[in-house]
């Protein structure tokens, strides 16, 4: 396979970026009238505008050379049919059947999957059901007031971001809540206003080893059997999801109530599985339908539009551009609805999980940098913490923003003014402010020569910021699979033409070994001498200051 910087198109680009790199924005679209005719496209409910950015027609044909040149559309077709792209752990990446609707049978790994899928989908839906119609009793025959979704990672950034995003959808005096983190302040502060007789514990756990999740999930086991007094009550509280029923049973999760992960499915990629079951308690069952019918129909979108037409694929492609020709380290997502405040931090696991690799798929180091650092809050919010670093930094941040044409309840007054700031933001960024206007609208202000002089340099916008526009009707439960299944496909375009395993991600699994393997020193709290010098005084030091009490 010929190295990607060996490419045709990347010496093409390389030259091209030379060429172009100091055209601003404001030549371009006083250049061409037509420009976001030509720098837009619709899906659905979506309008992506991506015409504010430093790019013309030329750009984005080298650019789909690019893809051509790195086989995305043969990776695309692998991927779909089953073929065990994930090479390092030698498995198909299906979460795509996990959505499909189209009522053709699927297969990994040469076995039919979908009857399979379509089963466990039902068993989730049922319980779900159960739950929202006050059907499933506690030990006390009380009814679930509350869900607690244990899981770290894809077991629950996912699900907590879908809960969150599609609130005004869900049954509003059933509490879903989740707990991540190992730090006991987390499921202690779940806790302390729960009552046990009413409510049930989803352990989602793909391995069932995960250390983060089986600790919280021991501690709420032990919070339920104070008040259960005895083990026999413990299904009516439990439920799991993971891959190792095994282990699952031997916790204590009666087998009737564990729901299956395969090896296919990655955990950034789960929602769309039994993962998603505090997704369908939350939504029910019609919505959360529609949450994979809008995932679907942009899997479909990725199949078949040709690659100039192609969100993902474009998406993918200016991202590209920017990461590997700008050297730009980042991006920023910005969405205006304050229901996808989750919506950042989702993807950041999904990226940068996904492509934040520094060897190739044939175990090689790449000379090219690979994926961005991406960061991201509510685009109010960001506008008055760091958007100061967007409009004047010395540091280039392309930006995705996303906002909704229509809330769930519109309110004319708030929606106005948040629409405003979006389409304000975006041209901000683009034009700037030159020196000219700057002195032009200060002597406007009638302020004297020396002072107009001092304040000038501070009141310069440079512009020539990057942004892509996201526009949907609503945020809905289709739209949302949607713009999940968008990124999705971008990232995975991404690691094709970066030659990377966008499917495993080896870079979290030495701290979780070296953890353990501290865990068990802190548990003797004997001294340590075995780790580097910072490592042994930071360990010995927390031994000498904190009683280390038996949890038993």
């Amino acid at each position: 396979m010929t190295k990607l910087t060996d490419l045709p198109a990347w010496k093409k680009l390389q030259q091209h970026y030379l060429d172009t790199k100091d055209i601003h924005m404001r030549e371009l679209f006083a250049q061409d009238p037509e420009r976001y005719e030509s720098f837009s496209l619709k899906f659905h409910d979506i309008l992506f505008d991506y015409s504010k950015n430093r790019i013309t027609q030329e750009t984005m044909d080298l650019l789909l050379q690019l893809a051509e040149q790195a086989d995305v559309t043969g990776c695309r077709e692998r991927m779909f049919s089953g073929y065990p792209i994930n090479n390092t752990e030698h498995r198909a990446v299906m979460h795509t059947a996990l959505r499909n609707k189209s009522g053709e049978p699927t297969y990994a790994d040469g076995e039919r999957i979908d009857e399979e899928i379509s089963t466990e989908l039902d068993r989730v839906k049922l319980l779900a059901e159960k739950i929202r119609t006050r059907q499933w009793l506690g030990h006390s025959n009380q009814p679930i007031t509350d869900v607690v979704n244990i899981g770290i990672g894809g077991s629950h950034l996912g699900p907590l971001m879908v809960t969150e995003a599609l609130h005004p959808y869900s049954i509003h005096d059933l509490h879903i809540h989740y707990v991540s983190n190992i730090d006991e302040n987390h499921i202690n502060n779940t806790l302390e206003t729960l009552n046990p007789d009413t409510t049930l514990f989803i352990i989602a756990s793909k391995s069932f080893t995960t250390q983060d999740t089986l600790v919280n999930a021991m501690t709420a086991k032990d919070w339920l059997m104070h008040k259960l007094e005895s083990e026999e009550n413990l299904h009516k509280h439990l439920v799991a999801v993971t891959s190792n029923v095994k282990m699952a049973v031997e916790f204590g999760v009666a087998e009737e109530n564990i729901f299956k992960m395969w090896d296919w499915v990655g955990g950034r990629y789960s929602l769309w599985s039994a993962i998603g079951l505090s997704i369908v308690i939350s939504i029910g069952a019609e919505h959360f339908d529609a949450l994979l019918e809008g995932a679907h129909d942009v899997d479909e979108h990725f199949k078949t539009a040709p690659l100039a037409e192609n969100i993902p694929v474009i998406m993918a492609l200016i991202g590209i551009w920017y990461n590997n020709f700008y050297n730009s380290e980042s991006i920023a997502i910005l969405p205006y609805d304050q229901n996808m405040h989750r919506f950042p931090a989702y993807l950041q696991q999904a990226d940068m999980e996904s492509n934040g690799k520094g060897c190739d798929r044939s175990g090689a180091d790449v000379d090219y940098s690979t994926g961005p650092i991406l960061f991201g809050e509510i685009g109010i919010a960001s506008q008055h913490a760091f958007y100061q670093l967007l409009h004047q930094g010395t540091k280039l941040v392309p930006a995705d923003m996303l906002a909704p044409i229509s809330n769930f309840n519109c309110i004319a007054t708030h929606h106005r003014a948040l629409m405003s700031n979006i389409f304000a933001q975006t041209e901000a960024l683009m034009t700037g402010k030159t020196e000219q206007e700057v002195k032009a609208e200060l002597q406007q202000q009638g302020l004297p020569d020396d002072e107009i002089e001092a304040l000038l340099p501070f009141k310069i916008f440079p512009g020539n910021r990057p942004t892509n526009t996201f526009l949907f009707y609503t945020l809905n439960p289709k739209t949302l699979g949607s713009l999940i299944a968008l990124y999705e496909h971008k990232i995975f375009v991404q690691g094709i033409v970066w030659n990377l395993n966008s499917f495993d991600q080896w870079g979290v699994e030495l701290g979780k070994v070296l953890a353990k393997n501290i865990l068990d020193e802190i548990n003797i709290a004997d001294p340590v001498s075995n780790h580097d010098s910072s490592t042994n005084a930071l360990i010995n030091y927390y031994l000498s200051l904190k009683p280390i009490k038996d949890p038993n």
